[in-house]
């Protein structure tokens, strides 16, 4: 049996991540709003997580509407 694997999405700031899983929602792609892992970061946030196989879908939706720092394996 195959482990779904994640990825998530790192923003500047909250605003930023919450403006993006806004648009997300308004895409209907599955998401899942997390704090940010601490072996990604100690400071207090929190960022996207998908399904990595919707990375693409998710990069299309968020193109020019808000900009992410960073994406993330887990």
């Amino acid at each position: 049996m195959e482990t779904q694997r994640f990825i998530v999405f790192l923003f500047a700031s909250v605003s930023y991540t919450l403006k993006a899983e806004k648009i997300l929602k308004e895409q209907r792609i599955v998401h899942k709003l997390i704090p940010v892992p601490r072996h990604i970061s100690s400071d207090c946030g929190v960022c996207l997580r998908v399904t990595a196989d919707r990375r693409d879908a998710v990069e299309s939706a968020l193109q020019g509407r808000v900009k992410w720092e960073g994406i993330v394996l887990l």
